[in-house]
């Protein structure tokens, strides 16, 4: 039994790493409440905006507000394993990509100190379609 949980651990471990290598793009994000992050996403003849803030922070529970070429979610990220992070599709399936580039936003901490919550936000993008430009 031992040797079963070592192997599923270590199985978990290397997934994770072949995982995490698969991102083309990462950058870390503070954010103080209701200041909007916007990235400008451009792939082929289209342009894209981004935008995503947090609105409450309450019971290690981040709420979340963003929106993809007029699609508005929120969602509600904690610290925990479960639901750190949200995933938004940056192009529609197409016949050319089952795995189309996406944004994978992470919630990493929040400070006290400053009333900040800090992101990560990655792109996965294997046929490195996408260009992004941050905007202020």
């Amino acid at each position: 039994m031992k040797y079963i949980l070592q192997g599923y651990l270590l199985f978990l471990f290397l997934g994770s790493v072949v995982y995490g290598g698969d991102f083309r793009d990462m950058k870390k994000i503070s954010l103080k409440k209701d200041v909007q992050k916007k990235i400008l996403v451009k792939y082929a003849k289209y342009e894209r905006l981004f935008k995503f803030r947090w609105t409450l922070y309450i019971n290690d529970g981040l709420v979340v507000f963003h929106s993809y070429d007029k699609r508005v979610a929120q969602n509600i990220l904690s610290l925990n394993h479960m639901n750190q992070s949200f995933r938004v599709a940056l192009k529609p399936k197409g016949t050319n990509h089952y795995n189309v580039p996406y944004f994978l936003v992470k919630f990493k901490e929040f400070d006290y100190k400053k009333n900040e919550a800090v992101f990560a936000v990655y792109l996965y993008d294997k046929n490195e379609e996408i260009v992004l430009k941050y905007l202020k």
